[in-house]
């Protein structure tokens, strides 16, 4: 597999398992990095504690919030969809492979990782596609590995905005989807694995003088 702490490592790989079906999913997103820049904030913090040596892997690493909080004694391969992502990527502290793929296809033999990281990216897809995505992690993934997942709960602000293009999954800005999870959604998505635990965060954001609820669901998968 491609993870290496190399010079080289910090590269972007051509293309793998990207699909003409999600080529206007890739294009959204492009236009966004590349209008926008970065999109998302400071590294994310309290990511669990796996030990030196494991061999990790983030779907989804977008500008590369949660592979900066990632310590450097993992072994990483970091994918996105949008090359756009991937090239503010090679910014970040932590060594990485970076990887263009499809989430859906992955480009990794069988039982080739520790853990798996899914931090909103499951969401940005529609039924299929997460249920391909979640068959994915599962075969990449070794016995007794685990995957991380992290989506807005349906009960989060933007929950209804925009145009909703199957049932909780909502097309805004540029082109791009966002489904908002129950936890029973969750659990049925990775009904293959075993789930060591998951709840939904709640907290109020305040926009424009009012307290607005925001809610995020994080789980761990065991697979068995």
């Amino acid at each position: 597999m491609p993870v290496s702490h190399n010079s080289q490592s910090q590269r972007i790989l051509p293309k793998t398992g990207v699909h003409n079906s999600v080529d206007s999913h890739q294009s959204a997103w492009d236009k966004d990095y590349r209008n926008r820049g970065r999109l998302w904030g400071s590294a994310v913090k309290n990511l669990p504690a796996l030990p030196a040596g494991s061999v990790v892997l983030e779907l989804g690493c977008g500008d590369g919030k949660t592979l900066a909080g990632m310590p450097g004694d993992w072994r990483i391969a970091a994918l996105d969809i949008s090359r756009e992502a991937l090239r503010l990527c090679r910014s970040s502290p932590t060594e990485a492979g970076l990887i263009q793929a499809d989430a859906r296809v992955l480009p990794f033999q069988e039982n080739s990782f520790d853990a798996v990281f899914a931090f909103h990216v499951t969401g940005h897809l529609r039924l299929p596609a997460r249920c391909a995505l979640a068959r994915e992690a599962a075969r990449v993934l070794r016995a007794g590995g685990q995957l991380f997942f992290r989506e807005f709960g349906a009960d989060d602000m933007r929950a209804g905005q925009g145009e909703e293009v199957e049932s909780g999954t909502f097309r805004r800005g540029e082109g791009m989807l966002t489904h908002y999870f129950t936890e029973a959604e969750a659990l049925q998505l990775f009904c293959d694995f075993k789930a060591q635990s998951i709840r939904t965060h709640r907290w109020k954001m305040r926009v424009k003088g009012k307290d607005l609820p925001r809610s995020e669901i994080e789980a761990v998968f065991l697979k068995i």
